[in-house]
């Protein structure tokens, strides 16, 4: 196949304009719907004034939509977790055509780390350990930064001491440091590591086609029974080589330790990547992911240039193979920590910077465009949609909560007395506050789910914080504009002026 993903930065004339433009596209959507609804408060108050309320029902609308599927998927959840997926995988039919024999199948599994410590690290290999797939059948790569400097490499060699002996194979990759043509990204990283493993499939002549490579992050825990739930999945795919795999992200591992504003986003940022694992045909890879190893060789890796390698690599496939790709949803957690520092404003700091790097996946959106430009095996239909999606995603992150919270009530302040005259005047706090009101279901829903996929309470904390965890979704109306809409407008911003952002490397701190 011919078709190759734009770069980030492209050489010719004509393609560094379409990338400046794209660029530009998301940042001054946000910007202009804003100034421009501030400015109309003075101008046009009525049309601002049916504008929220319009645009306040629909939210009211989409909060149900959404919290349908955060149910559906908490559902989905609970009875996957009780099934023995390599039960189900030993009961499978094997006809050589159809299904494939799961036994042929290696989990290869890369965990990316800078300068965590073995408190982060060792629970996460651990959780390998204590999968319910056969352990012969699995490759586990620790994969180090050489700017990460000696410490790093000591504390690989504790770790493949302790778990070398317990898999098919384990290795530690070191990947060098200013390799042309690559940004400090984690994508740079893990693509070292599985060009290093592929020297080691070669040499072991093991079928790409028989290999399922998953990208995790250095403290994910994966759920017992993740890769034997993948197998099931591989095995009875007809399709098997166009797929990625994407489970529960949970930031739960020190939910219990860190503060209020961080747990809340944290269980947020965990209720999202539920209800979209319950829309599919929405769904793109983010954070800790699965894949065919087939598919990452023929797609030359993730990224080494962008921050968003997660969400790329599946851009990638999806142009690669001419839309013939997508992504299946695994019901299944895996457990990775919520923000945490060592004091309480160093914990919100950090928290505000993971979410503007989260939000700088923004960065995708011009590749996108241009790749969807290239690319003429997929449907204008689909690419409008696709397209649609992902920029209506990212600007309502931006901007939804700041209209629903203030822009309601600027024409009642700055509407003049022409305005305040009005029937819609008289009638518009009393619209706001009923639909308001109405949307607080949600946050109902939201305590209840959060406390019970809360995981085991530790010993030092009594049950009274059981309560506090209920009590915390009341500081919601603080939380999500300087939590979520302001690191999205920052990393849009930032993005549109050409202040292009590196990696930052969240903080791993256990308590």
């Amino acid at each position: 196949m011919s078709f190759t993903f734009p770069s980030s930065k492209p050489t010719k004339a004509r393609d560094w304009w379409l990338q400046r433009i794209f660029e530009i596209m998301p940042g001054f959507f946000v910007w202009s719907s804003l100034i421009g609804c501030f400015v109309l408060v003075f101008i046009k108050p009525i049309w601002i004034a049916v504008f929220i309320i319009i645009f306040d029902f629909y939210w009211l609308l989409k909060i149900f939509y959404i919290y349908t599927h955060l149910l559906a998927s908490y559902r989905q959840k609970n009875r996957w977790e009780k099934i023995n997926w390599l039960d189900c995988c030993k009961k499978l039919p094997v006809d050589g055509k159809k299904i494939k024999d799961w036994r042929r199948l290696y989990h290869l599994i890369i965990l990316p780390t800078y300068k965590e410590g073995l408190e982060i690290l060792t629970p996460s290999l651990q959780s390998l350990v204590d999968s319910n797939w056969p352990k012969e059948k699995m490759i586990v790569i620790l994969a180090i930064e050489e700017r990460a400097g000696e410490e790093a490499k000591q504390k690989a060699k504790i770790l493949e001491k302790k778990f070398g002996s317990k898999f098919f194979l384990y290795l530690t990759t070191c990947h060098p440091a200013n390799i042309p043509g690559e940004a400090k990204v984690k994508g740079a990283n893990i693509t070292w590591a599985a060009k290093k493993a592929k020297e080691i499939i070669d040499e072991k002549k093991i079928d790409y086609e028989n290999v399922i490579i998953s990208a995790f992050d250095c403290d994910s825990r994966s759920h017992r029974e993740y890769f034997s739930n993948l197998a099931w999945h591989w095995a009875k795919s007809k399709d098997r080589n166009r797929l990625s795999y994407q489970p529960l992200p949970m930031y739960n591992n020190n939910i219990w330790n860190t503060n209020a504003f961080a747990r809340l986003v944290a269980t947020g940022s965990s209720f999202w990547n539920m209800i979209q694992c319950s829309r599919p045909e929405q769904l793109v890879t983010f954070s800790s992911h699965s894949m065919s190893f087939k598919s990452l060789v023929e797609v030359n890796y993730w990224p080494v240039d962008v921050i968003a390698d997660d969400s790329i690599i599946f851009w990638k496939c999806f142009m690669y193979y001419g839309g013939n790709y997508r992504v299946v949803p695994i019901f299944l957690p895996i457990s990775m920590d919520a923000v945490l520092d060592k004091t309480y404003w160093k914990t919100l700091v950090a928290q505000y910077k993971q979410h503007k790097r989260w939000a700088y996946g923004v960065e995708g959106v011009p590749l996108i465009i241009r790749g969807f430009l290239k690319e003429k095996r997929i449907s204008r239909w689909v690419k409008s949609k696709r397209l649609f999606q992902e920029l209506e995603g990212r600007f309502s992150w931006a901007t939804a909560p700041i209209i629903i919270a203030f822009f309601g009530w600027l024409p009642l302040h700055f509407g003049g007395e022409e305005f305040l005259s009005t029937v819609l005047a008289l009638n518009l706090p009393t619209v706001l506050r009923f639909l308001i009101n109405l949307a607080m279901c949600g946050l109902i829903i939201s305590m209840f789910l959060s406390v019970i996929l809360l995981p085991p309470r530790p010993r030092e904390k009594d049950k009274w914080h059981y309560l506090i965890m209920i009590l915390q979704w009341f500081l919601i109306p603080i939380t999500t504009i300087p939590l979520g809409a302001m690191p999205a407008i920052d990393a849009q911003t930032r993005l549109m002026l050409g202040k292009y952002m590196e990696f930052w490397v969240t903080k791993k701190v256990r308590k």
